[in-house]
C-alpha cells in the first residue's frame, strides 16, 4: 500500500501542469495582456503575455482593470511551499495567472446581469487580477465604486480590507471603549485595521517602524510604537485586543500583553521559504490555545460582496482610505513583487493596468 501510494503521488506530480505551453504555442484571437506565472520560484518567474481576452457569461461582467493591488498571498503562491502544492499545484502553478484585487470599469454584461452596466466603475476580487480584463460573477466580490476615491485607491481594497474588516469586528470582536493595539500597522492590512478599530469607537496603538510612525498616526491611531525602540510585550499596558500582523513575538509575550479576558487575532504570518511556509505558526498557536484562558484565534479571510459593500459604505463616509506606497505599471511586475516580498511597504503596492 506505501509503495502504491509513491507511485500514486509520483504520478501525480507529474501530471500536475497548466496549460503555459499550450497557451505559448498558438497566437490569442484576440489579445490581452496579463501577468503570468508559469514555474514556482522568485519573481523572475512573473512575465507579461498574451492570452485570450475573455467575454462574460449569462451571469458575469466583463471588467477592464485600471489597478489592481498585490498581497502577501500572491508572494505565498510564487513561491509555493510544498504545504500549499496539494491546493495550488504540485508541479507548477494550476493557477497562472496572478493577483486578487481589482478596480476598473465595466466594459460588457450578461444577459442575466442586473446593478451593473457598461461604463459601471467597480473594485473587488477574482483571481487573475493582474491583467487588462477580468472576469466576475456579478453576485460575487465586486461592487461599485465610490465617487470619493480613485480607480488606484479603490483597487487596494480587495483581500487587505475585508482581511481587516474580518479581523477587527468579527474575530476580535471589537467594542467601543476597548483597547487595540495593530501590530504591523503600517501595512496593507494594517492600515486598514487601524482605520476600522477608531471608526468602531476603539482606543487604537500602532506598532511600526521609526520612519511609518507619522503614517500610523495620520491614519487615527491614538499611540504609536515604535518596535526598534520598545518591545510592547515588555510594557505594563494590557490590552483587550491584539491585532497581529507581523507575527514576529513569541505567543507566551503576547499573553502577557492581554487582559485576563483579551483576545489575540492572527491575521497573517510572514511568508518565509520553509516548506510549511507561514503554517508552522498557526499551528503552534492552535496548540497554545489549548492551554490559555484568552482566545488566539487564527483565521482566513472570504471575500464576499456584503464586506466589500460595508468598505464601500466606510469610504463614502469619509471613515476610510487606503494608503498606497506604489505603484508599478504592468510591465514592472516582476519588481513589484519583489518589493512585496522584502516586507516593508508601507500600505499597499498597486499595479496599474490601463493608460
Amino acid at each position: 500500500m506505501l509503495a502504491l501510494g509513491v507511485v500514486a503521488l509520483f504520478i501525480a506530480y507529474w501530471r500536475s501542469d497548466n496549460d503555459c505551453e499550450e497557451r505559448r504555442a498558438s497566437a490569442p484571437k484576440n489579445p490581452m495582456r496579463a501577468a503570468q506565472q508559469c514555474d514556482y520560484g522568485g519573481p523572475e518567474q512573473i512575465h507579461v503575455e498574451h492570452t485570450e481576452k475573455p467575454a462574460p457569461g449569462d451571469d458575469e461582467i466583463l471588467v477592464r482593470v485600471a489597478a489592481a493591488a498585490l498581497n502577501f498571498g500572491d508572494v505565498y503562491k510564487m513561491r509555493g511551499p510544498y504545504m500549499a502544492r496539494p491546493m495550488i499545484g504540485l508541479r507548477r502553478p494550476g493557477m497562472t495567472r496572478m493577483g486578487v484585487d481589482f478596480a476598473g470599469t465595466v466594459e460588457a454584461v450578461g444577459k442575466n446581469v442586473t446593478g451593473f452596466q457598461a461604463g459601471d466603475e467597480v473594485f473587488g476580487g477574482v483571481r487573475g487580477a493582474v491583467g487588462e480584463y477580468v472576469l466576475v460573477r456579478a453576485d460575487r466580490a465586486v461592487v461599485k465604486k465610490p465617487a470619493n476615491v480613485s480607480l488606484d485607491e479603490a483597487g487596494a481594497v480587495g483581500v487587505a480590507g475585508v482581511t481587516a474588516l474580518q479581523a477587527v469586528r468579527d474575530h476580535a470582536k471589537v467594542q467601543a471603549g476597548e483597547k487595540v493595539l495593530i501590530n504591523g500597522a503600517s501595512g496593507g492590512v494594517g492600515t486598514f485595521a487601524v482605520q476600522i478599530a477608531k471608526a468602531l469607537g476603539a482606543e487604537v496603538t500602532g506598532v511600526a517602524s521609526t520612519r511609518n510612525q507619522e503614517l500610523v498616526r495620520a491614519l487615527g491611531a491614538d499611540y504609536v510604537i515604535d518596535y526598534s525602540r520598545e518591545d510592547f510585550t515588555q510594557g505594563a499596558e494590557r490590552y483587550d485586543v491584539i491585532i497581529d500582523i507581523a507575527a514576529h513575538h513569541d505567543l507566551s509575550a503576547l499573553r502577557r500583553a492581554l487582559k485576563p479576558t483579551g483576545r489575540y487575532v492572527l491575521v497573517g504570518a510572514v511568508p518565509n521559504r520553509s516548506a510549511l511556509g507561514p503554517l508552522g505558526r498557526v499551528a503552534k498557536m492552535k496548540v497554545y490555545s489549548w492551554f490559555v484562558e484568552q482566545p488566539f484565534i487564527f483565521f482566513i479571510a472570504r471575500l464576499n460582496k456584503a464586506d466589500l459593500e460595508a468598505l464601500r459604505d466606510m469610504m463614502e463616509a469619509g471613515k476610510l482610505k487606503p494608503s498606497i506606497d506604489r505603484r508599478y505599471p504592468l510591465e514592472q511586475i516582476g519588481d513589484a513583487m519583489r518589493y512585496m516580498e522584502e516586507g516593508h511597504a508601507r500600505g499597499k503596492v498597486v499595479v496599474t493596468v490601463a493608460e
